[in-house]
């Protein structure tokens, strides 16, 4: 399986998973969470799948500074509805990485690992995603802004050859590297896109 390089530079995120642990799946529940993995389920990479990304690594570590954040114990909000924009896309990403469901995961053994209820969407913050640890209450604010780091200028001239099919193979390939090019931007200025 080829794919960009830099995915392999990217900081992986770790958790302790209790279920895992339970389940005899990972030794000592521990699961690392890397941005191939991520971009595996969600199919692509994209500015959408590595905000998700990098919204979660950072909230993770203000709130777990010097522990192992927990697998389905923490809750996630958004103030978008889960059919606005990106949430949904966002959340689907957030959610294999915690765990959090809002119905449809995992329900727990008896009453233990429920997954479900911990993801809200339409909620009454002021950034783009609220972490909160289930344990203490602690939050995080976090607000993912793509714009910071723009397309090149022939990224548009690119998609638009192909999405009216007169498209080159050299051109789709060029799309492809020159859209890559912005994620990777987007990772090597994590501060300028994300803020806490």
């Amino acid at each position: 399986m080829n794919y960009p390089k830099f995915f392999d530079q990217i900081e992986t995120i770790t958790l302790q998973d209790p279920l895992s642990e339970f389940l005899g799946t990972f030794e000592e529940g521990l699961i690392d969470f890397s941005y191939l993995d991520v971009v595996k389920s969600a199919g692509h990479s994209c500015p959408t799948v590595a905000g998700a990304y990098l919204c979660t690594l950072k909230a993770l570590k203000a709130l777990y500074p010097n522990e192992t954040p927990q697998r389905g114990a923490i809750k996630v909000e958004f103030s978008q509805t889960q059919t606005e924009g990106v949430a949904g896309v966002i959340g689907s990403v957030i959610a294999n990485i915690t765990g959090a469901t809002t119905d449809y995961g995992f329900k727990g053994i008896e009453t233990y690992f429920n997954r479900t209820n911990l993801m809200a969407f339409d909620q009454n913050i002021e950034s783009s995603v609220k972490f909160t640890r289930t344990d203490t209450g602690a939050s995080i604010e976090v607000n993912y802004n793509p714009h910071a780091i723009p397309p090149q200028a022939k990224q548009q001239a690119l998609m638009q050859k192909i999405m009216q099919g007169i498209a080159t193979p050299k051109d789709k390939q060029l799309f492809g590297e020159v859209w890559q090019i912005r994620v990777e931007a987007i990772f090597a200025n994590i501060d300028s896109v994300i803020t806490l």
